[in-house]
């Protein structure tokens, strides 16, 4: 009758020890491997089908996960926002449609697709409810008295500081957080830290011969509820599953509650002689200052090209967030992301 594996192991291990005492321990130790091999081997061949099913189940997890999406996302690369003339006017990342906003401030959205896409959606420039760096001004006089602009900077960046804040997918905004808005005009507001800054940068691209126009500046939970929603909508409608207008969703407008609009630090801007919120902003006369120059009054460009692996986020010309002067100076020198600055510079990123 033909020996199985472990019978001849043992076999020859008998033999072995019978003839050789002094080798029987070392041959006990050798064929005591060669048994658990060979119990492996066998019980490989006897579930391959169980591990070959929960890899399988594994890898369509990790592809569908929306915020795993950008890691693997081979399109892009790799792998977890005026002065004088300053105009305010629409919503969303990706997607600004002049929205209807509550009074004092009527924006009207009947010329405005309700499927408008980033790339081609348009800013009224010549609206009646675009608001001018003069009106800014005005409205805001009375910050540039009560908020403190001369605070000594620093080196030492700060994990706690509000201006540094990381929100991403992979960073909601805390619990815990609190907002100190100020009112721009009428109900469009942002932190009311930023302003004296976000003023003196119009003020600033004016003198230069550019005018810009400040969109979707603070907006709630339920705004970015409903612009997520319905991006997820418009994806559905041309024949994608949910998983995946999840995902391709997620890559274009931020996902509610991780948005840095939400906490009053974001601005979409763009110019009075270029309303579409596309690529080619970033080509423009505005953009290319604003790519340059932001960083001397505390604002980044949120979103860079080829930084679509560490952020997330497709590439927004548009979409600035404050930081503060020193670390966007930091980060603009260096050509990374707050995501970066983070690991590099203040050393942890939980």
């Amino acid at each position: 009758m033909t020996q199985t594996f472990r019978e001849k192991v043992l076999t020859a291990y008998k033999r072995l020890a019978r003839k050789y005492h002094w080798l029987r321990y070392p041959a006990l130790f050798f064929a005591a491997i060669l048994l658990l091999g060979d119990g492996f081997v066998c019980h490989l061949k006897q579930n391959y089908k169980r591990y070959f099913s929960m890899a399988f189940t594994c890898l369509v997890f990790v592809f569908s996960c929306s915020f795993t999406g950008a890691v693997f996302n081979t399109e892009n690369v790799y792998f977890m926002d005026n002065t004088q003339t300053v105009s305010v006017a629409m919503d969303s990342d990706i997607e600004l449609a002049v929205e209807k906003e509550v009074s004092p401030i009527e924006i009207d959205d009947s010329d405005v697709s309700q499927d408008i896409d980033h790339l081609d959606s348009e800013v009224d420039i010549n609206s009646a409810d675009v608001l001018t760096v003069d009106e800014l001004m005005a409205d805001v006089d009375y910050l540039e008295e009560t908020v403190a602009t001369d605070a000594p900077k620093t080196s030492v960046f700060d994990p706690d500081d509000w201006k540094l804040l990381l929100i991403n997918k992979q960073h909601p905004i805390p619990e815990t957080f609190e907002l100190h808005l100020g009112v721009i005009k009428g109900n469009m507001q942002c932190d009311e830290r930023i302003i004296p800054d976000l003023v003196a940068m119009f003020q600033a691209a004016k003198d230069d011969g550019v005018d810009l126009v400040v969109c979707s500046p603070y907006r709630d939970l339920n705004r970015q509820e409903m612009l997520f929603e319905r991006k997820i909508k418009k994806y559905m409608a041309q024949g994608m599953s949910y998983m995946d207008a999840y995902k391709t969703a997620s890559q274009a407008v931020t996902v509610p509650g991780a948005s840095e609009h939400q906490i009053g630090l974001a601005l979409d801007i763009i110019s009075t002689t270029y309303s579409t919120l596309d690529e080619g902003f970033g080509d423009t006369k505005a953009g290319q200052w604003l790519a340059e120059h932001s960083c001397e009054y505390g604002f980044i460009l949120r979103y860079p090209k080829g930084k679509e692996y560490v952020t997330g986020i497709e590439f927004e010309p548009w979409h600035f967030r404050y930081v503060g002067i020193d670390a966007a100076e930091v980060i603009s020198r260096n050509g990374i992301t707050l995501e970066e600055f983070w690991s590099q510079y203040i050393g942890r990123v939980e």
